[in-house]
């Protein structure tokens, strides 16, 4: 299933730093964000867009992850030739990235429970 399905994002962009928020629609749905959704397969998801590293922080109280994305602008929205390379777009681009919704999913501990 497509991110898109369960979680919608926002996005923000300072410079050449993108910061992409992942959040989940229904609680239950956070766990397996968790578990698929890592720093590593994010950068891996926006390829050559993403020049520096990716940090992925855990906001289990809102059911969201949050992601920087390091040198992921063409140089800021300022310099970048692109039509439209904003965080805004590259937010609905993280949404179309395919997760296995039948794979485990990270169990969430009692102090790390969505409210």
């Amino acid at each position: 299933m497509k991110l898109q399905e369960i979680a919608h994002s926002r996005a923000g962009d300072k410079g050449n730093i993108l910061n992409l928020s992942l959040i989940a629609y229904q609680v239950e749905h956070y766990s397996l964000l968790q578990a698929q959704v890592t720093a590593e397969r994010v950068k891996a998801w926006f390829g050559e867009i993403v020049q520096g590293e990716v940090r992925r922080y855990e906001l289990p109280q809102i059911a969201a992850l949050n992601f920087v994305l390091v040198d992921a602008l063409g140089g800021g929205v300022t310099r970048s030739l692109a039509l439209d390379r904003h965080g805004k777009s590259l937010s609905s681009l993280l949404l179309e990235m395919e997760i296995d919704e039948h794979l485990p999913a990270v169990a969430l501990s009692e102090e790390h429970e969505c409210l």
